[in-house]
């Protein structure tokens, strides 16, 4: 998934496997006086953000938002040339990293080991050898696939006591978009949490954040999530609550690169393992963990590892609960939901 990335609201509609926010739900019920409905939207990360939150009063805290994104943005994104992460890859060595790099480097570690080298955050450099990221795209064959792959793997990489960044090869390239987003997230959920917000949604290029309920209708917070063969604009797939939980997508349905001189299609997600693009039968992934960081990372490695084995981490992983749209090997349209997901579907 593309993200952390500057860019126009035209660039929103590309995100694959959005979440959309169901605001506008009629309700019976009037809105008790004593509840406000407090909102924020706008451009941020390279995509749009949508921000609800309940209270006793009117507020606003655009500032607040708008500096979350400003620190998450100096310190992970690699659009930015003079963020952290981009002063490392260049080559800088003396770059000290802040509290919030490390925290996402030590999850991604955590995620790595957990999902067998499938999220892995230093692919990066064939993301861009690809095409699909900020640095520049190359002719790629099996040569030049087997001669970038020696810089690939998380293991390679280490973060001393003074949150120094360790490389064992200098072009090993680090890319944090693939958990970075939900990472902000999270941190808006901190923001609102401190400042005694009991009820709230944030979304941010389709990923969530949904805390206590909407009191203005006295129900639950409820999202949609989209169709991902739908032909013609948007369209949802299922209806959910969404309660004290974090959720992330990603697929390839709409995220894909054409060569214009073969005509051949290649998808936005890249196996690790191989360093190639990953035409597989899974169309989407959504899944629910207690942050957004986590559901960010793991629903990224979903879409690069086998079916059989996304299923497998989802049944190992109390945290995590799952759905996947995939092709059916006659072709047709498949589903797989956990049962934990699958409590929390509308009918």
């Amino acid at each position: 998934m593309e993200k952390l990335r500057p860019g126009s609201l035209s660039q929103m509609l590309g995100v694959f496997f959005g979440i959309l926010l169901l605001m506008g739900i009629a309700s019976c019920n009037p809105s008790p006086e004593k509840f406000v409905k407090n909102s924020n939207s706008g451009g941020a990360l390279g995509t749009s953000y949508s921000i609800i939150y309940i209270s006793d009063r009117e507020l606003d805290y655009q500032t607040e938002i708008d500096s979350v994104f400003k620190v998450v943005n100096q310190s992970l994104s690699t659009y930015i040339d003079t963020s952290d992460i981009s002063r490392i890859n260049k080559g800088e060595t003396n770059v000290v990293v802040d509290g919030m790099f490390r925290e996402v480097f030590e999850l991604s570690k955590e995620i790595y080991s957990k999902t067998d080298g499938y999220f892995d955050p230093t692919v990066g450099i064939m993301v861009n050898a690809w095409g699909f990221g900020p640095g520049e795209k190359v002719v790629m064959d099996s040569v030049r696939v087997d001669s970038l792959m020696q810089f690939v793997g998380l293991e390679k990489v280490d973060i001393t006591p003074e949150n120094l960044i360790v490389k064992q090869y200098p072009d090993t390239y680090l890319d944090f978009n693939a958990i970075a987003k939900g990472y902000a997230i999270d941190r808006l959920a901190k923001m609102m949490d401190q400042k005694g917000i009991e009820d709230y949604l944030l979304e941010v290029g389709g990923e969530l954040v949904g805390k206590g309920i909407n009191r203005i209708k006295q129900k639950p917070w409820v999202v949609g999530i989209d169709d991902p063969q739908a032909e013609m604009g948007r369209s949802l797939k299922i209806l959910m609550q969404l309660e004290d939980k974090a959720l992330a997508s990603s697929g390839n349905y709409r995220k894909f690169r054409v060569d214009s001189v073969t005509g051949k299609k290649y998808v936005h997600t890249i196996d690790p393992k191989t360093g190639y693009t990953k035409n597989a039968s899974t169309l989407g992934v959504t899944v629910l963990a207690n942050s957004c960081a986590v559901a960010d990372a793991y629903a990224t490695s979903f879409m690069a590892m086998d079916l059989e084995k996304a299923k497998e981490i989802l049944q190992d992983q109390n945290e995590l609960e799952g759905y996947v749209i995939y092709i059916g090997e006659e072709g047709q349209t498949m589903e797989y939901m956990t049962p934990g997901f699958k409590k929390l579907v509308l009918p």
